[in-house]
């Protein structure tokens, strides 16, 4: 089955594209200088010099700086798959009798996403700046293991905090910085961690939305068609009835654009759950994305958390953060 092989593909490739984009969002640069250091080991003795540097520098200028790539890259897919579910999926559904509550969800769920992303692209995720740095070093206090005394931020010029990270790609210091999230083209930090895990979750729920109701849609063509109940006959001129493999055959040849989207869909949905739930389990230690790498990839084991205060206490550092009891924005 030839279509088989190349949906196989497809979401292979799908699969591969959104856990890179997802260790991006996390550590970016470190994975990105790896994957380009290898690449040009292998390729670089075939490709002429100007074109490796001018590939180097656009490269540089997408993964090191500031820049709106990925933002629209974001914009593009979500309009792919809605566009694909309002030309396709919803009228279908209509005429086959399907609610308009359950049809209309997508849509609501994509205008909560989007005023989440919103705020994770505009609001100020917690910049550490000479007006704020006194207040802000009463915050958290030194662990001695991650975050030690006296240590100055050689570009900031300034004392680094306790839960604070100097980002590369925005340039300035962020308290309780958990990581530079290339998907919103701005940092996560105090300030806006809560909208950045509403984003995923309503980003979750969307991707969920439109795969339940995908699937409900080519569960119910498959039943009308009495697909389940078709026989072939095999080589032997047995009646054999047909297996899943046929009944997905038959409807991607169908609707083969509808199963495409469908197969992004759940992918996405997937791997945004498992990241979604990695950040739950971060709020609920008390922990930030930069923090877990760190003690991950330390020779010290056990490291003790002395930020986790208990479940309430941690939910409540997310949801009302010191940084905004004090008035800093």
């Amino acid at each position: 089955m030839d279509f088989l092989i190349l949906f196989l593909i497809y979401l292979a490739v799908c699969l591969s594209c959104m856990v890179i984009a997802i260790k991006f969002s996390r550590q970016s640069q470190e994975c990105f200088a790896r994957i380009v250091h290898h690449v040009t080991l292998v390729i670089g003795p075939v490709i002429p010099r100007w074109l490796q540097v001018a590939v180097q520098l656009a490269l540089h200028r997408l993964i090191h700086q500031r820049n709106s790539f990925f933002l629209v890259l974001h914009l593009v897919l979500e309009v792919a798959v809605y566009g694909e579910y309002s030309w396709e999926v919803f009228p279908y559904c209509l005429e086959l009798g399907f609610g308009h509550s359950i049809l209309l969800l997508p849509y609501i769920m994509l205008l909560g996403k989007m005023y989440f992303f919103y705020l994770c692209c505009t609001r100020d995720p917690g910049t550490i700046s000479p007006s704020n740095h006194k207040q802000l070093l009463r915050v958290f206090t030194y662990d001695g293991i991650l975050y030690r005394h006296a240590r100055v931020c050689p570009t900031c010029e300034l004392v680094k905090l306790a839960r604070s990270k100097h980002c590369r790609v925005c340039n300035h210091c962020v308290h309780r910085f958990d990581h530079h999230c290339v998907w919103v083209n701005n940092c996560i930090g105090a300030s806006n961690i809560r909208y950045f895990l509403l984003y995923l979750v309503t980003l979750s729920g969307m991707a969920a939305v439109v795969g339940t109701v995908t699937v409900r849609f080519l569960v119910q063509v498959a039943l009308m068609s009495n697909l389940p109940q078709a026989m072939y006959v095999n080589a032997e001129g047995e009646h054999v009835p047909v297996g899943i493999l046929f009944i997905v055959q038959k409807l991607f040849l169908t609707f083969p654009r509808i199963l495409f989207m469908l197969g992004f869909t759940l992918l996405t949905f997937f791997l945004l759950a498992g990241y979604t739930a990695f950040h739950f389990y971060l709020v609920m230690t008390n922990q930030t994305s930069n923090e877990w790498y760190k003690h991950k990839n330390s020779c010290q084991c056990h490291i003790d958390n002395i930020y986790h205060r208990g479940l309430i206490a941690n939910v409540k550092e997310i949801i009302s953060p010191e940084t905004v009891q004090q008035g800093f924005r």
